[in-house]
């Protein structure tokens, strides 16, 4: 699904305003929780089903206010954090949530010496009408971080709005963050991001023209994908998901430098089962399942068919098995 930017009617899908000036309508009775929601992962999807269930409890609808670029970013250019989503793909992922509304903040200079009085009142209070907060335990923000939980709960009796703080939940002890999922993603350690994300980490991109030596040298024609700004995981071959137009298949990828022809530039190939059509152009999203093995250099293309040969039955093994269990 796609989200809009418009308001109106009863359409399902979840309404966008890019822009605190682009709420062009009252907002009813809204319950809003605010972030960056980066990977949109377990955690997130806790406050959000809160945020939900508030909204249903004031007959109101549930908001989620993000901002685009991130503030690091654009408060110390080149020090981001590598994202796990996109923001397009963050925003279809939020509205799969089931919330009512995003708000996106264009984050600047100018928005970032706002202080938090100001933030609370002129946008929280006197644009959104705000009627409850549902934030992280830990949440800060304003100029300089002055905001804080208590500093929102007095500014909340001040204007007649509830605040409810969440406490991160934890798998295994440990807490579910953006931070731990690419963490796991930069070692390679595709099961446990993915659990912690509650679905396949994925890498979307256009599919572009290769050396052709997939099908040609190697007998595995393989869809080449143009890498974006994403956190990429450590090389290897993985066990992946693609998919291609709302539909999925399995497949097998090479993240790398193909070292057995000596390659300069990281690549990410798929050898996607079943699969014949031509890709060239064409948007494709690739799940990372599992992963294999390091990459590594054979003698030659003769040595390397054979291994992708061992890779491909593996890769297959592991999705029947996955499909068992689900």
């Amino acid at each position: 699904m796609t989200p809009r930017s418009s308001a109106g009617g009863n359409d399902p899908f979840m309404e966008v305003f890019f822009g605190i000036d682009k709420i062009n309508r009252p907002l009813k009775n809204p319950v809003l929780t605010i972030g960056n929601f980066d990977g949109v992962h377990l955690g997130h999807q806790t406050l959000f089903d809160k945020v939900k269930h508030r909204a249903r409890s004031l007959n109101g609808e549930s908001v989620v206010m993000t901002f685009h670029p991130h503030p690091l970013e654009v408060l110390s250019p080149g020090n981001g954090p590598v994202f796990i989503t996109e923001h397009a793909r963050k925003l279809r992922l939020i509205e799969s949530c089931g919330i009512d509304i995003a708000i996106v903040i264009p984050f600047s200079q100018e928005f970032a010496r706002m202080s938090a009085r100001e933030f609370v009142k002129h946008i929280l209070v006197d644009k959104i009408g705000v009627k409850a907060l549902v934030v992280g335990y830990d949440y800060k923000f304003g100029y300089g971080r002055e905001g804080d939980i208590d500093f929102l709960r007095n500014l909340g009796r001040k204007y007649n709005f509830d605040v409810e703080a969440v406490t991160g939940i934890k798998m295994d002890g440990k807490v579910v963050s953006s931070t731990a999922i690419r963490q796991f993603i930069k070692e390679g350690q595709l099961r446990e991001a993915n659990v912690l994300l509650g679905r396949p980490y994925e890498i979307s991109g256009m599919v572009v023209k290769g050396r052709d030596r997939g099908g040609r040298v190697l007998g595995f024609p393989t869809a080449n994908i143009r890498i974006s700004c994403q956190a990429p995981p450590k090389t290897g071959v993985y066990v992946v998901q693609v998919e291609i137009d709302g539909k999925i298949y399995g497949g097998a990828a090479n993240l790398g430098y193909n070292p057995t022809f000596g390659d300069t530039e990281l690549s990410l190939e798929v050898h996607i089962f079943d699969f014949s059509e031509n890709l060239y152009g064409k948007e494709i999203a690739v799940q990372f399942v599992d992963r294999l093995r390091d990459e590594k250099r054979f003698s030659g293309p003769e040595e390397l068919a054979v291994q992708i040969q061992k890779d491909v039955q593996k890769a297959k093994q592991v999705l029947a098995t996955a499909e068992t269990d689900g």
